[in-house]
């Protein structure tokens, strides 16, 4: 069900994709942005939004899925396959093995779910990995000297999306379902704390109105 938390995780969401092809449409770069954490995030929605074609729940919610479904595998394709984008990657810099972070998730998914179906399963291995699915991010920022302003914007707006929707399902715990689903709370809190460190430094600089960088 739909409440203000959701909808502005929802529109936050959708800015931060706004901005990353901005950055990448308009300047033809994808300097700073790890491909393997965008290449997590496909496998994240594919795997989550399996009930485009079990269940329908409203138009609105078809048409969000399919735009984060589209949009994450057109980063993918802008970074590893357009002659210009492709050249700016930092991929000497991108170097966290994100392959490691998917089958333990996988198999954390197999003890740990809601209900032993493939839909299931798979909806609950989404959400662990899109808890980690920021770290190769948050290392290569780690490592490089110069983070841009449209990249640590959109690197914000995302972990602002993950506050926004972790504060939906506290909310629907006291107006809505009146039971925590542990999922969704474990895996919201887990990526929330991720994104504390990066929280602190971007709030610094723009406070000091100083350049974004973050300590090794």
């Amino acid at each position: 069900m739909m409440n203000l938390f959701r909808l502005l995780g929802d529109m936050t969401h959708l800015l931060c994709i706004v901005v990353l092809l901005l950055k990448i449409r308009t300047r033809k770069s994808c300097a700073g942005i790890s491909l393997k954490t965008q290449e997590l995030y496909v496998i994240v929605f594919l795997t989550r939004y399996l009930d485009l074609f079990t269940m329908y729940n409203s138009l609105y919610q078809i048409v969000m899925k399919l735009v984060f479904v589209g949009t994450s595998i057109g980063i993918v394709w802008y970074m590893r396959y357009h002659k210009v984008v492709k050249q700016t990657y930092s991929k000497n810099e991108d170097t966290f093995r994100h392959y490691f972070l998917i089958l333990p998730c996988f198999v954390l998914a197999l003890f740990v779910h809601l209900d032993f179906t493939v839909v299931e399963v798979l909806w609950s291995f989404s959400l662990y990995l899109e808890a980690v699915a920021i770290l190769p991010q948050l290392v290569l920022l780690q490592r490089s000297r110069n983070i841009d302003t449209l990249t640590g914007d959109y690197v914000f707006l995302l972990g602002v999306y993950r506050v926004l929707y972790l504060l939906n399902w506290v909310y629907r715990f006291f107006m809505e379902i009146h039971q925590i689903r542990w999922i969704p709370w474990v895996s919201g809190f887990i990526q929330t704390a991720l994104y504390a460190d990066f929280f602190y430094y971007y709030i610094k600089s723009w406070k000091n109105r100083e350049k974004l960088k973050l300590p090794a």
